[in-house]
């Protein structure tokens, strides 16, 4: 017998229309983030993140959003790491919201670059005094040989930089432009309601329904 066969779940909380839908795709996706932060969901912000190296080898990790406006999608993270590797060796991506309690998904497909060194610098000196100290002290995605390798290194960057650690030269920011956006609303039966927008030739939205 096998558990995962019997789990199933009912989508019956909202639906997306075209006619209830916004034209432009940042102006819903405001909208559907804004309900998340306001229904105090845990982590609203948090986004899956898949790139793709130079042997097409796809990863995802979550990362956290932190700005977006209509030149993209903004994080913040150790430029050093697999995910910063593999946008050097494929500059595009894909990020997902999963938002479970309101039944809804955002799919966002773009290009990638980097923010500029003063917007990273402007976010890092916002951060937490421990989370600037953490950027200077994790080696990101490489092999330690224990979590004292960690302390060790924060303690050292503790003493060394006191209350005022400067950013490091390997972390900062990236910004996503999309192409391509996807918002999914689960449905009874299903017949969940998903609307793309991609661009057209003409640098034009075009909002088109698929089938679930």
């Amino acid at each position: 017998m096998n558990p995962l066969a019997d789990l199933r779940k009912s989508y019956e909380r909202a639906e997306l229309s075209e006619d209830a839908s916004h034209a432009d795709p940042l102006a819903q996706f405001a909208q559907w983030l804004g309900e998340a932060i306001a229904a105090q969901l845990p982590e609203p912000n948090a986004m899956t993140l898949a790139t793709v190296d130079g042997t097409l080898r796809p990863s995802t990790r979550v990362v956290l959003i932190k700005g977006y406006d209509e030149n993209g999608i903004t994080w913040y993270t150790n430029r050093n790491s697999r995910k910063g590797r593999e946008l050097a060796a494929n500059p595009f991506a894909a990020l997902q919201f999963h938002w479970v309690e309101l039944e809804r998904v955002v799919r966002i497909e773009g290009r990638v670059d980097q923010v500029s060194d003063a917007e990273s610098d402007a976010y890092f000196a916002s951060r937490p005094l421990d989370s600037r100290i953490g950027a200077w002290a994790s080696p990101q995605s490489q092999v330690i040989s224990s979590r004292a390798v960690l302390v060790a290194n924060a303690a050292r960057y503790g003493a060394q930089f006191l209350l005022h650690p400067p950013r490091p030269p390997h972390w900062g920011g990236y910004r996503l432009h999309p192409d391509t956006w996807e918002f999914w609303q689960g449905r009874k039966s299903r017949l969940h309601d998903r609307l793309r927008y991609r661009l057209d030739d003409d640098r034009q939205w075009i909002r088109e329904r698929l089938a679930p």
